[in-house]
């Protein structure tokens, strides 16, 4: 997985994150949609993200997964 660049990271679309009002999580490759998963995870467990974020970014990273490359 290569790292974005913050102008890479601009450039793409709020649709392209977990949790697009905070710009979070990007899931716009299967490999960072996996990797999204992993970190809300950990998030999760560390009290740092709330039920719904991690189940938004998991549904976006899902929908992410599921599409052919």
């Amino acid at each position: 997985m290569s790292h974005l660049t913050q102008e890479e990271r601009d450039s793409l679309p709020d649709s392209a994150f977990g949790l697009p009002e905070k710009r979070a999580y990007p899931v716009d490759t299967r490999a960072r949609a996996s990797n999204a998963k992993a970190r809300a995870t950990q998030e999760y467990e560390r009290g740092l993200l709330s039920t719904d974020e991690r189940d938004q970014i998991y549904k976006a990273a899902d929908r992410r997964l599921a599409q052919d490359d």
